[in-house]
């Protein structure tokens, strides 16, 4: 398949053909082994807190392995989204401007079951040709066959009915790479985690890039505090969605264009 290249050497028409014609690209040797066990270290306490809400909160069911909501002041985040992967792509791919929607992880080891094992896209309304989201896997292991590398329908992105379980099996690819591989894809495609049958883990960063005006899936400003975005550079306060927030006052609504809360540029 001819979706497949080396981060430092695929071209911005390299990621507009094999988006446009199989709806997902991966890019290998994208990320470098410091920032992977960067992100393991972190993301085993990091579940280990979610998942226990999850438990207190009754909902522990389909959830095995997976972490929401990763963008955090102390952790791998802000680095990892300081090195812009993929800036170029997503930018041509959204017509501009973006912010982060979500950033997850999904821990699949042997005999875990998730939602994410189901057959799904990541956006609930088939948005056609107009781009809203893009995803992005980072592999924190290798992904093999026996270990679950996510299967992808491809064509599909161009599809607004959900294939039924039988076709999608019998025709989807498989996204069989290396660690510290990022596969990026159009939100509209059909797809689904694999079944881990290794004795080993099967890891995966996931995040959802949307256009600025698309609502994110958590408030990430508020959480982090709005002053802790006036000491960031203007990548991340683009990217974390410091410059498309929602006034809650008049006072906050009714200010001059360099204060107002969503900026120029945001579409």
């Amino acid at each position: 398949m001819k979706n497949k290249f080396n981060y430092s050497e695929a071209t911005i028409s390299d990621f507009e053909n094999a988006i446009d014609e199989f709806g997902w690209v991966i890019y290998e040797n994208a990320v470098d082994e410091r920032m992977i066990n960067t992100i393991i270290n972190d993301l085993e306490p990091a579940y280990q807190l979610r998942r226990d809400i999850q438990i207190k909160n009754g909902i522990e069911t389909n959830m095995e392995g997976t972490l929401h909501h990763l963008l955090e002041k102390d952790n791998f985040s802000m680095p990892f989204l300081g090195q812009m992967y993929c800036d170029k792509e997503m930018r041509h791919f959204l017509k501009g401007n973006y912010i982060i929607n979500g950033i997850s992880g999904v821990l699949n080891f042997k005999n875990f079951k998730a939602y994410v094992h189901n057959v799904h896209r990541d956006i609930r309304s088939f948005t056609g040709d107009f781009k809203i989201a893009v995803q992005m896997i980072v592999l924190l292991d290798d992904y093999t066959l026996d270990n679950g590398a996510t299967y992808f329908l491809s064509g599909s992105h161009r599809q607004e009915d959900k294939p039924d379980d039988e076709f999608f099996y019998a025709h989807a690819d498989r996204a069989v790479a290396k660690k510290g591989s990022i596969v990026l894809f159009d939100s509209n495609i059909w797809h689904a985690a694999g079944n881990n049958s290794t004795d080993g883990p099967r890891r995966a960063l996931t995040l959802t890039f949307t256009r600025p005006f698309f609502k994110p899936q958590f408030d990430f400003p508020r959480f982090l505090g709005y002053e802790f975005g006036e000491g960031l550079d203007n990548h991340l306060r683009q990217v974390i969605g410091y410059n498309a927030r929602i006034s809650a006052n008049l006072q906050e609504f009714y200010q001059p264009p360099h204060l107002r809360m969503y900026q120029p540029g945001q579409g």
